[in-house]
């Protein structure tokens, strides 16, 4: 008997092995499955129009449709959480009264546990909510997504608008139950004048059973220390979930491009869902560990795309580039030693107590041309060119002076340039950068420098370095296709920030430390 049972377990513990194989639920430990769905919203054709709810839901419910679908896959493929876009659900370009049909009920101070798909009748005004919470509990599966919801305020709060309402971006998050398990309401709105800012950061995260706490904030925000850079901080947070409608801007901040420097700079992984409308340059999602990517950017076609991967939890024990200068101390003269012996001259490194290099040629006495200046994401950048198969730059602006060594295999029929940017961007938004950047220009002419660029064929080692005064320091490495590569070495040396590449892996579109100077915004 005893024998028959254990025989019986044996062969129950196969078939359930089996059952997990071919479910795509098997995972190594220490792993989990995530999944990121690029969604092609279906949009209100005149979005200033005002409807009633009914008509408002049935336009969010073919969206809604649509995320159900890709829940099903995800689960199916094994994901444990899956991400949606920012907008995905109700759209964009909305005014504050046309969008009111299109509004959810959340109560943010709720502390009580709430499952809507299980509680539908406690609150009016959450049929989203409820799909939501459904689509969670039927597939097992932990689930974010964006919704627009509203608040009723009373006068005597003083930061009530006139309507007597608050209208916010809100992220909403589902355990695997569909209980409602956290709500973030979006702190740097882009120019959303249907919304309000909430009154003060929401510093929200929720734990899973699988990677631990996941923190979450929204698109615009990832650009500001409030509220995201202070949520990791402040909780140590490893995980991030990241809904966005991100219009990509080249060279500096496609989405795919500055989403990956987010992960390595402050090593947490992040799930990033984009909006897919390639007229309006809105696409590049995906799943990034501090140092691999899968990703989606396509400009070419329409329609959705799901991202599902299995990757490392990240601990709380690793630290962060923001953290690691004494290691990164270390690590440089290894990174030295590999760099100029295979490439370049002695000089190329820091040696201790050295100056660094000027703007010479590769003869070593030449003089190369003087700086120019062109418009570089809506800034006054200054460059200098990067000519020949060889050489030293250095290029300065007010406090900040960017050098470059470098070497191309063959020379191409293409104009790079190193370029630099100490101040305040004032266009679409407001806050401080420095940035060195080494990019590839439009055309020949100097003044094509700046422009958005997609393809390049030139092989570039190179060793990029700055005294940026901050320690919040985004490296950004986009090859040919926007696709991405990542930095040999990176850190900190006599006050420098550095990042090196012995080959990128195809034609190289942008090298750059973008810097953010949260103190000086």
């Amino acid at each position: 008997m005893a024998y028959t049972m254990v025989h019986l377990c044996w062969k129950l513990s196969i078939c359930f092995f089996f059952y997990q194989v071919v479910s795509g639920r098997v995972r190594r430990e220490g792993y989990y499955v995530a999944a990121v769905y690029e969604h092609e919203s279906i949009l209100s054709p005149n979005p200033t129009a005002l409807v009633d709810r009914r008509s408002a839901l049935d336009l969010m419910g073919k969206n809604l449709d649509i995320y159900e679908q890709q829940a099903v896959a995800a689960a199916r493929q094994g994901a444990q959480i899956i991400v949606f876009p920012e907008d995905g659900i109700h759209g964009f370009n909305f005014t504050r009264s046309s969008i009111y049909p299109y509004l959810d009920f959340v109560l943010h101070s709720h502390s009580g546990k709430w499952n809507p798909c299980r509680e539908p009748y406690l609150f009016n005004d959450t049929e989203v909510i409820q799909r939501l919470s459904c689509m969670a509990l039927k597939n097992k599966i932990f689930l974010v997504a964006n919704l627009g919801t509203k608040q009723p305020c009373e006068h005597t709060d003083p930061h009530c608008p006139p309507d007597g309402r608050y209208q916010f971006n809100t992220n909403v998050a589902f355990d695997d139950d569909g209980t409602l398990v956290a709500t973030y309401r979006k702190h740097n709105l882009y120019f959303e004048y249907a919304f309000d800012t909430p009154p003060e950061p929401d510093y929200k995260h929720f734990d899973t059973p699988f990677a631990g706490k996941f923190g979450m904030f929204t698109c615009f925000d990832i650009l500001f220390f409030e509220p995201a850079v202070n949520l990791i901080r402040q909780y140590n947070l490893k995980q991030i979930v990241y809904p966005t409608a991100w219009m990509n801007q080249l060279p500096l901040l496609s989405a795919v491009e500055f989403q990956q420097a987010f992960a390595t700079a402050f090593n947490v992984n992040i799930l990033a869902a984009n909006i897919h409308h390639p007229t309006l340059g809105m696409t590049g999602s995906g799943i990034y560990t501090p140092v691999k990517s899968f990703i989606y950017h396509n400009m070419e076609s329409y329609g959705g795309k799901l991202i599902v991967a299995e990757i490392p939890v990240i601990t709380t024990d690793h630290e962060t580039n923001l953290e690691s200068n004494e290691r990164f101390r270390v690590n440089l003269h290894d990174s030295c030693r590999t760099f100029t012996s295979t490439l370049l001259d002695d000089q190329v490194c820091f040696k201790e107590q050295e100056e660094t290099p000027g703007r010479v040629s590769e003869k070593g006495n030449e003089q190369l041309p003087p700086p120019f200046y062109a418009e570089m994401m809506y800034d006054n950048f200054t460059f200098v060119p990067v000519w020949g198969e060889k050489g030293q730059l250095q290029v300065c602006a007010n406090t900040l002076c960017c050098y470059l060594n470098y070497q191309r295999a063959v020379l191409t029929d293409e104009l790079y340039a190193l370029g630099v940017f100490d101040g305040l961007h004032t266009v679409h938004g407001t806050y401080y950068v420095q940035a060195c950047a080494l990019v590839k220009c439009g055309g020949l002419s100097f003044s094509t420098c700046g422009q958005e660029v997609t393809d390049a064929t030139a092989l570039i080692d190179f060793q990029l370095w700055g005294n940026m005064s901050t320690p919040y320091i985004f490296p950004l490495l986009l090859t040919s296709g926007i696709t991405l590569d990542f930095a040999d070495h990176m850190g900190w040396k006599n006050n420098h920030y550095f990042m090196s590449k012995n080959r990128t892996s195809s034609g190289l579109l942008t090298a750059a430390l973008y810097g953010r100077w949260y103190e000086k915004d």
